[in-house]
């Protein structure tokens, strides 16, 4: 039996309770028990309104920088409408119909002739569209602080490729859970292959974040947009961490060592591996 707590005390039991869902959602089918697995269900049901739209809405934030709902935390009465309702309730829809399936729902939003666009902002975009509302050019927005590390080490040639496994610890200065742990806990450093693994396998204690993240959420809550801050430690930390300072000696050494090309050619490899473009002429004439 469960029970509302008065004014939260375990110990002054109140009005009791049972397992259901929120009346403004469908209920659950007639003669379910109210168990875990009927919730599941539920949650993925044809008649559940909610559950695809908002997957496919944190998916296109991942992609295009905003969701199409911007709040989305809040698809409630206090969240914000969506611009495009036709195209998140279609988006919901193939996403249902297609079994679920992540694999697919990205793929048709990276070849999609919106996320194609050029990014470039002209004098009409700014008139009549400057946040870009209407999607009528191109996004460009941060990457997440794990995807900065990332590319560091994928454009370098460092980054790791196996999957699965327990989380790692990366490079890290000395001291740092000692300090937030009052010395109850000290940081081991792994080796080898370990350091240079995606940072979605790097060991996170709750109390202290990795020290080559920036912007990172705390563990005490739940936050589903990352926050981008300019601040002076960003530029310190990617000129002196030592994960950036291995993977710039990577590439550059790589570069050096290939006889076969000219200043040139290695001004150009190192632009398309970092920024996937050829550098401008005058960018050319700087580097030469």
């Amino acid at each position: 039996e469960t029970f509302m707590l008065t004014r939260g005390l375990y110990n002054q039991p109140g009005e009791q309770v049972t397992a259901h869902t929120p009346a403004s959602l469908p209920p659950l089918a007639n003669g379910e028990s109210p168990n875990r697995l009927d919730l599941a269900r539920w949650l993925v049901s044809d008649e559940h309104p909610l559950t695809a739209r908002v997957t496919v809405n944190r998916f296109w934030q991942q992609v295009f920088g905003r969701g199409l709902v911007k709040t989305t935390e809040d698809f409630g009465a206090q969240g914000e409408v969506p611009l495009h309702l036709d195209l998140l309730n279609w988006l919901a829809h193939d996403f249902r119909t297609q079994g679920w399936d992540v694999k697919h729902l990205m793929r048709l939003m990276v070849t999609s002739h919106t996320y194609r666009q050029s990014s470039r902002v002209t004098e009409e975009h700014l008139q009549h569209d400057p946040q870009n509302l209407l999607l009528g050019r191109g996004v460009r927005y941060r990457m997440p602080f794990w995807m900065v590390r990332d590319q560091a080490l994928a454009s370098s040639g460092l980054l790791a490729a196996t999957v699965g496994g327990p989380a790692v610890n990366g490079y890290q200065p000395d001291g740092i859970w000692e300090e937030a742990t009052f010395g109850n806990k000290r940081y081991q450093q792994d080796s080898g292959e370990s350091l240079y693994r995606r940072s979605l396998y790097t060991f996170w204690r709750r109390i202290v974040a990795p020290t080559m993240f920036f912007d990172s959420a705390t563990r005490q809550t739940c936050n589903v947009k990352v926050s981008r801050t300019n601040t002076p430690l960003q530029a310190l930390l990617t000129q002196n961490d030592t994960t950036y300072v291995e993977a710039a000696r990577h590439l550059t050494e790589g570069l050096l060592l290939d006889s076969n090309l000219t200043d040139s050619d290695r001004i150009h490899v190192m632009y398309q591996r970092v920024l996937s473009r050829d550098p401008s002429a005058q960018e050319e004439s700087l580097l030469t």
